[in-house]
């Protein structure tokens, strides 16, 4: 009996990696479909920033019907996601994964901020937890979601190890399922290797400074630096939600209030610097790590305009903005501390993605595969402390967490 039990075992393994290979390949594919589309629209749009922002408002209004004619359930993205992994929901509408591309190239094209994880991590996510369903693997709810969520986040980013903590992570805020590593870890490595070998290129910056944690100033510095962006990552999730949520109660009417909303937006992202605010952000992740300017005020407009631009309905995500956010007020922080400015973006850009998401092994392998192993244990203690300060909020509003599940 104990024999066929572990056959049984090896046998489910074996599927589960088979399935991986397949969802990576697939995944990584369709995220190389929808990252260099984004990037073409990205240059188009910075090129002619000046006859594009202005129609933002009603490319809102179009992101809109196309969601509420062909799929309306799909507009709450993430969360059906979320909802999929904490078994409060059957399946995911295929739908999602065309409607949640076209509407962020086109938030992009026309000048919103906004990243583009979200939407791989649905994409992925949606094609893993089909291919599941349809194949009745047990627990594919679970598992099969996970083993998706790395795949897109994988594919997109070439961070696999990044991208396998963070999906197992994020479902739920202090909790692992260890049996999704496998399946999971194999997706992501597939799905990077696929979408670079398609010519998706990898963000990587090669730092030669190190920091000496022996010096009694250099710790206090650290400290302050971990506590800096964990308040960051906090107030970026507090804001969202509590805008998210304001502008659903006031403007109730989704048309109204992404096409009323959107024209102050639209004149604020036009005026402010040339469009500098829109996007991605990879512009002020280039200034910081290439020597270019970064202004001081960088970081907190490019978080209050990419918080504006996701709460009344513009589609995309938030990772890439915050990657921003943080190596921009990195560049500010290292200055005034005395510390390596590049060093310290380095820093910003995985633990203010680590404090907003609520994760904490998903930044440090982040830092490790963008910035190498220099500073391994710099990256630890800053995502650490950054994750305690965080406080377990999040910008995913549904993300639960294991102590609240537990005390049930």
């Amino acid at each position: 009996m104990e024999k066929i039990n572990v056959n049984i075992k090896l046998t489910l393994v074996i599927k589960y990696i088979a399935m991986a290979v397949i969802i990576g390949i697939i995944v990584g594919i369709v995220d190389t479909i929808f990252g260099r589309g984004l990037l073409a629209i990205s240059d188009f749009r910075t090129a002619n920033y000046k006859y594009l922002i202005p129609f933002l408002p009603i490319a809102g209004l179009f992101i809109v019907w196309m969601y509420s004619y062909f799929s309306k359930v799909s507009l709450k993205g993430m969360t059906l996601v979320f909802e999929a992994g904490q078994n409060k929901r059957d399946s995911i509408p295929m739908a999602l994964v065309p409607l949640v591309m076209i509407g962020t190239w086109i938030t992009h094209l026309f000048g919103g901020s906004a990243g583009r994880e979200g939407v791989a991590v649905q994409i992925g996510a949606t094609l893993s937890h089909y291919m599941g369903r349809k194949l009745k693997t047990p627990d594919n709810s679970r598992i099969m979601l996970i083993t998706g969520m790395a795949a897109g986040f994988g594919g997109l980013f070439q961070t696999p190890l990044a991208a396998t903590f963070f999906a197992m992570e994020v479902i739920v805020a202090g909790y692992m399922d260890y049996q999704a590593l496998l399946p999971a870890i194999t997706a992501a490595f597939v799905a990077s290797f696929t979408s670079h070998s398609l010519g998706l290129e990898k963000f990587a910056v090669e730092l030669n400074e190190t920091i000496n944690m022996s010096d009694a100033k250099t710790v206090i510095i650290i400290i302050i630096l971990g506590l800096a962006f964990g308040i960051v990552g906090r107030i970026f999730s507090y804001l969202l939600q509590l805008l998210k949520k304001i502008m659903a109660e006031k403007i109730v009417n989704p048309y109204l209030r992404i096409g009323l909303v959107s024209i102050p937006l639209a004149i604020i992202l036009l005026l402010l610097w040339q469009g500098r605010y829109s996007g991605l952000g990879t512009n002020l992740i280039s200034n910081a790590f290439g020597n270019g300017e970064i202004f001081q005020v960088d970081w907190f407009l490019k978080l209050l305009l990419t918080i504006l631009t996701l709460s009344i309905g513009f589609q995309g995500g938030e990772v890439t903005p915050l990657f921003s956010i943080g190596a921009s007020l990195g560049i500010i922080l290292g200055s005034f501390l005395g510390i390596s400015p590049m060093l310290c973006a380095a820093l910003g850009y995985a633990a203010v993605f680590g404090s907003a998401t609520n994760t904490l092994m998903a930044p440090i392998m982040l830092g490790i595969e963008v910035f190498g192993g220099n500073n391994m244990l710099v990256f630890v203690v800053v995502c650490s402390l950054a994750y305690v300060v965080n406080g377990n909020r999040s910008i995913y509003g549904v993300q639960e967490n294991i102590d609240k599940i537990i005390s049930r």
